[in-house]
C-alpha cells in the first residue's frame, strides 16, 4: 500500500532542472498499436475480400453458372459493361448488375453427373 503512495509521490515532484508537466507518450503509443489491431483484424481483411469480388465479376463470361448475392441461381447469357443478362428458366432471362454477383459455381458442382 506504502508503495503506491512512494511511486505517486515520485512522479509528482519535477527532478532537479526538469520542467514539470512533461510530455508523456504512452496515451499516443497505446492508440497506435489500437489502430494497427484494428488495421489487422477488420480493414485489410475487408479489403482483401473487396479485391476478390473485384476479380470475381471482372471474370465473368458468358456461359458461367451464378449465384447472386439474393441466392438466385443460373447461366450468364450475356455480359454487358456493367450488368450481365442471366437465365433462370426455360425462356426466362433477367438483367442484373455484375455487383450483385456473389459467386461463380463451379462446372462440377453445377453439372453433376447423371445416375444410369
Amino acid at each position: 500500500m506504502s508503495h503506491h503512495f512512494f511511486t505517486m509521490l515520485a512522479q509528482t515532484a519535477p527532478a532537479a532542472g526538469q520542467a514539470p508537466g512533461g510530455f508523456n507518450p504512452t496515451p499516443i503509443v497505446y492508440m497506435v498499436c489500437i489502430f494497427a489491431i484494428f488495421y489487422f483484424l477488420a480493414i485489410r481483411p475487408q479489403s482483401q475480400r473487396q479485391k476478390q469480388q473485384d476479380a470475381l465479376i471482372r471474370a465473368v463470361k458468358t456461359g458461367d453458372r451464378v449465384v447472386t448475392s439474393s441466392g438466385i441461381h443460373g447461366m450468364v447469357s450475356n455480359v454487358k459493361e456493367t450488368t450481365v443478362i442471366l437465365k433462370i428458366a426455360d425462356n426466362v432471362k433477367i438483367e442484373l448488375e455484375k455487383s450483385s454477383v456473389g459467386s461463380v459455381v463451379k462446372r462440377d458442382e453445377a453439372e453433376p453427373a447423371s445416375a444410369s
